[in-house]
Parts: C-alpha cells; structure tokens; sequence
C-alpha cells in the first residue's frame, strides 16, 4: 500500500446555520486515505460519517457550510488542462466537480433501491455511466462492458439480469448491481456508504469480498482506495487495514484495525468495541406451559403465469410444515437469510395474513386456543396478550400522536372503561419501565433518538401485559451501544414478567444473546433447530454453518 495520501481532509469542518444558531456536523477533521488503501470511518448515527463521505463529491446537504480543505492528489481536468498536482475539491466549481464523479470518485450508496431508477434496467443504467465518460465507444460496447461488469460482480446470467428492473432483483443483486455502476469508470477512490446494512450476513461478507477482489484487479491501473462507512464492527475487522472512529463530528482515533480492536486508546472508542450484546438470559422453569404452537404451518402465496394462448394459476410456497413451541419465559430466535420466510412465519402467527391473498394452512395455537378457527371479535379480545415489536420504531410510530396517544391507544380498545387518571397512571408505569419519565408524554415521536422510539414501541406493546411478543428485527435499526441498551431491557422485562419472546432477525449476535432455542429457515423449512449454544458449537447443516462462519460465531 502506497504512502501518498490519495485524499487528505486538512481541519475540515461541516456546519449548519449560523451565529449562535451554528450546529458543527464535523469539526475540523483530519484525515487522509492512501492509494490503494481501504479505510473503514465508523460511528453512532449523528456521528458525522455520512456528510464527511459525501464532501469530496460536493454532494453534502442544501444550507451546509464547510471549511478547511479536502486534497485530491489524483487526476482533475481543469479547463483544458489535465493536473495531478494536489487540488482542494472544497475550491473547484461544480462543473470540475462533475468531470470527477464516477469517473475518479464513485460512491456506492447504503439502499439500492432508492439509488437505483426504478424506470429503467439496471443494464441501461450501467451502460448510461459508461456513457458518460466514456462516450465516443459505440453502443453495443457499452453493453459488452456493462454485462462484463454484471459478471465480474457476480451476478448470475449477466445476460439476462441486464434487462432486468431493480425490482426484478434480489437485495444482493441490487447492491452488485451499484457496485457494477460504480466501477464502470476505474475510479480511484470507491466510497462505500452503509454498503451492506440491508444485506444478510452471509451476503454482506460476499459484498465486501467481492470488493477486496475488485480492488486486486485495479492495480493494474494504479489500485483503488475504497472508504468503507459503517457502523458493523464485525465487518470492519473482516474488511478494513486502517479505522477512524467519529464521535459527534470529533475523530476519537484513527489507526491500523488490529491496533483499534486490540487496544483502543480512546473512551468512546472502547465503548463502541465493547458493545456487543451480552447473554444473560434466565434458565427455562422445566414445567413452563406452551404459551404458542404451531404445527405443519404452510403459508403460500398465488404467482400467475400468463401466455398468449392460456393462463396458469401456481402458488409460491413461503413456509412448509413448520412446527415448534414456545414456552413462557423463553426465546426462539428464528434466522436465515432473505426469502426464507422469518417474516412471514411471524405475520401468520400474529394472525395478520389473513385479509392477504396468502393460504395458511396448519395449526397455530395462542395460549390453548386455535388462532385459525377464533371468530374475528374472539381473536381481537386475544391480542392483548400476543403483541409485536417491529424493526423501524420511526416506521411504526404514528407521527401524528404524541407518547401518551401512541401508548394509550391499547387501553383505549381493550380497556375502555378506565377512568382518566388510571389511563395516564397505567401509562407513566409502563414509561418507568423501560426507562422513560413523564417529560415524554407529550411529545412526538421525531423528538426523539432512535432508541428512545423503540423504548417507546416496547411500552406500547407491554401496557396491555402481553404473555407472548413477536420481535421483527427489534434492533437492527439502531447503533451498536443503543442496540445493546434495547436488548438488556428486553432481558430485564423477560425475567420480571417471564415473557416469551419469538425473535427474528439476521443478526447472529443478537439471536445468540437473547434465544435459548435456535430455528434455522431455508427457503420457507426449518433445516435446524436446538439449544442456541449447542447448534452454534455443533451445526449439522452446512447452510447453518456458512451462515456462523459469516457472522464469526463459530
């Protein structure tokens, strides 16, 4: 890896207002990025680690104020002439800045779906970036350089995934598919915003990869830099030869992975190290009665295959004949990766498929009774004791309600006699529980930090003293230390109210600190289930193995 700063930040500030009003996103920031090299920038939410990345490309939000210089030591056209002397991109008019997007600074953004134009086929779009800097090659060699890319990120049948919309791919094509745009120009510097935070663990390793690999190829141009922004530790030790941490604008540390890890310097920096989710779970009482079952649950969905002559109607089997029991006190933690029905196995189970065009077929049992058979209004009275934790607490919250309407609203409909006083009173408890005071009540839920709303979630959902809660990803939208926040509290609220939980998530570290039972999904059947420390030791499956082996549990 070359010394040369390929980019170099030099007391760098971002900021936002002015005057007293002033707020500094990033504070004279400084930092530099070596040919060749890949530098993983990490940090909570408000850290700073985005607007930072986006400021070589001039990209940072209307109304930003920056200071301080970022030197780019490759290629730029300036008029006509072509310099490689060090220039300061903060200084450079926006049509300069344009000749060096995609084509010497590219960026892969963290949701494809959103930066990909759902209008046209991925093809077009790659072939529309090389295009652009490339434009005296003809068309069909635009195409050929286009399906090459397709297939060097590993994409299958690049041929055909070419036509293809964005919709048409999966979330791992979707996201080769931005690296394959990214790349159609050879750029020196990729930046690699949140590449893989909506990726299963086993594609976010295949991601990063993929990119080592890429960066290999391009040296035989000069090689390629690539600034990785996360905040996965995991794949920062898999991914990264130097890290930087930010803390609220502020660089805490910066230094080789290895050094960070090992030996932090900083406070922040051994906290954010420290964070993973600790196992301190209560044993199972050995008489707990099955609080939910479920027995050969099948659910599928209608796919029609239309010709010119006949039509065929089929079903897309989601879930095959899964079975299991949950006990009070206990946690099954069910994993696999996209498409293999988690999400699915919890709508059926809170009853919430069936205004849907999908079949489900099998038993699910709720505290000894059929869900399946209950009348509508039997199985609304019920729903006050199975309730359910969504993924974005953002998402979930009505924007609209303020905390004391957005958690009273269960009172409301299963309580409806109880006085003013009692509501509010009922209220306050539940906010002491998880760690909230009555200043909350009245606000809305953007007033507050992601983890607060998902605080707020969990008091929605435990107010009305549920025996069973289905978790959809109750974390995976937050930060390393608040992720580690939200699970000790559901820990201590399990043990005090010996809950059952049912948890679906991706994240393996998550699932081996809260579940006593593990249920591995492939493609909609249970390939494994056991004690959780066991089947880490010992998976039988080799798709239960490669899935530990990526999230290095094993």
């Amino acid at each position: 890896m070359s010394t040369v700063p390929l980019l170099r930040y030099e007391d760098f500030s971002i900021s936002f207002g002015a005057g007293r009003r002033e707020k500094f996103a990033v504070s004279h920031l400084d930092l530099d990025i070596g040919v060749g090299e890949r530098l993983a920038l990490v940090g909570e939410s408000g850290s700073g680690k985005t607007l930072t990345a986006l400021a070589p490309l001039r990209l940072e939000p209307e109304g930003a104020k920056t200071t301080g210089r970022i030197l780019w030591s490759g290629s730029v056209q300036s008029g006509q002439e072509l310099t490689s002397a060090p220039v300061d991109l903060l200084s450079l008019p926006i049509k300069d800045i344009r000749d060096i997007r995609g084509r010497e600074i590219a960026m892969v953004f963290q949701e494809p779906m959103t930066a990909l134009n759902p209008l046209f086929t991925v093809g077009n779009q790659i072939v529309e970036a090389v295009q652009v800097y490339q434009p005296l090659i003809s068309k069909a060699d635009c195409m050929a350089a286009a399906i090459d890319l397709l297939q060097k990120t590993g994409i299958p049948e690049p041929g055909k995934r070419f036509h293809s919309y964005p919709h048409q791919l999966s979330g791992g094509q979707r996201q080769r598919a931005m690296i394959a745009m990214a790349l159609a120009c050879k750029p020196r510097l990729l930046i690699a915003d949140e590449p893989t935070t909506a990726l299963d663990v086993s594609l976010r390793l295949q991601i990063l990869d993929l990119l080592k690999e890429l960066q290999e190829e391009s040296k035989e141009h000069g090689g390629m830099a690539i600034l990785l922004i996360t905040h996965d530790l995991n794949l920062v030790k898999h991914f990264a030869q130097r890290v930087a941490v930010l803390n609220q604008g502020n660089l805490m540390e910066v230094g080789s992975t290895k050094q960070v890890f090992k030996h932090p310097e900083n406070a922040y920096t051994k906290s954010l190290v420290n964070s993973e989710p600790v196992r301190d779970l209560a044993p199972v009482m050995p008489l707990a009665p099955v609080l939910l079952k479920t027995d050969n649950l099948s659910v599928s969905y209608p796919v029609t295959e239309s010709a010119a002559w006949f039509k065929k109607s089929l079903r897309h089997q989601v879930l095959r004949k899964v079975g299991f029991e949950l006990k009070q006190g206990q946690t099954i933690g069910v994993i696999g990766e996209s498409g293999s029905g988690k999400t699915t196995l919890g709508m059926a189970v809170l009853g919430l498929l069936g205004d849907s065009a999908a079949q489900v077929i099998g038993e699910v049992d709720v505290l000894g009774r059929d869900w399946q058979k209950l009348k509508p209004e039997e199985r609304r009275a019920m729903r006050s004791s199975l309730q359910v934790i969504f993924q974005d607490p953002f998402g979930s919250l009505s924007p609209r309600m303020n905390v004391m309407q957005i958690i009273a609203e269960g009172l409301d409909v299963h309580f409806p006699k109880l006085s003013v006083a009692e509501r509010e009173s009922r209220v306050l408890d539940i906010l002491r529980e998880v760690g909230m005071d009555r200043s909350a009540l009245t606000r809305y839920p953007h007033e507050f930090s992601g983890g607060q709303r998902q605080r707020i979630a969990i008091a929605r959902a435990l107010i009305l003293k549920p025996q069973i809660l289905v978790l959809d990803e109750p974390t995976s939208a937050l930060d390393v230390s608040i992720q580690k926040q939200v699970l000790a509290l559901l820990t201590e609220l399990q043990k005090k109210y010996n809950l059952a939980y049912l948890m679906i998530s991706h994240d393996l570290a998550v699932i081996r600190a809260m579940s006593h039972e593990i249920m591995v999904l492939k493609e909609g059947r249970v390939v494994e289930f056991g004690d959780t420390e066991t089947l880490i030791k010992y998976p039988r499956q080799s798709y239960t193995k490669e899935l530990f082996t990526a999230a290095e549990l094993t």
